[in-house]
């Protein structure tokens, strides 16, 4: 008797897992690094490949590390967004140009607009394995130490920014 309920105690348990799998929302995807300085690196700039950028960057100020791609067409939503917060001056912005050629992503920006401070050029996912990204667009929210306090996975909308961003940076600011 107990060897035939055997297939429908399996058949349940793996219909629980995909259950409990499917209330999870998607765009929460914790990271290791919540806390942790933002991971060493030294890879080139975007747009001038003689400038070497460090984790060094982070440092100073609150920042979004946003990863993105010419490639990328969620990062084509988002990027009016980011505009929008660098004209606006509301918090300083760095980017990550990940899996990308390097013309493309000047391309790119320069059809599209800049509203990084810097551009760091990944296209060897050296940084994006560190940082653990799954995707483009990802953003880190990092504080004046360099220190990743936060990780949003998609596309920074407006809604996003009002009420999840905008108020981790105003705390991060005020410390």
């Amino acid at each position: 008797m107990i060897r035939a309920l055997a297939p429908l105690a399996i058949f349940l348990l793996i219909g629980i897992a995909f259950a409990v799998g499917l209330t999870k929302d998607p765009n929460v995807l914790t990271s290791e690094l919540i806390d942790k300085a933002v991971p060493a690196f030294a890879l080139t700039d975007l747009l001038d490949e003689t400038k070497i950028l460090t984790e060094d960057i982070t440092k100073g100020q609150v920042s979004l590390v946003n990863v993105f791609g010419s490639w990328c067409v969620a990062c084509r939503a988002e990027h009016p967004v980011l505009m929008k917060l660098s004209a606006r001056k509301q918090i300083n912005i760095i980017g990550i140009d990940w899996r990308d050629e390097r013309a493309k992503g000047q391309a790119w920006l320069a059809k599209h607009g800049n509203p990084y401070s810097a551009v760091i050029f990944d296209d060897e996912s050296v940084l994006a394995i560190k940082l653990g990204i799954t995707g483009a667009p990802e953003t880190f929210v990092t504080d004046k130490n360099g220190q990743i306090r936060y990780k949003h996975t998609g596309v920074i909308t407006p809604d996003v920014w009002t009420q999840t961003l905008r108020p981790i940076a105003l705390q991060l600011e005020a410390e």
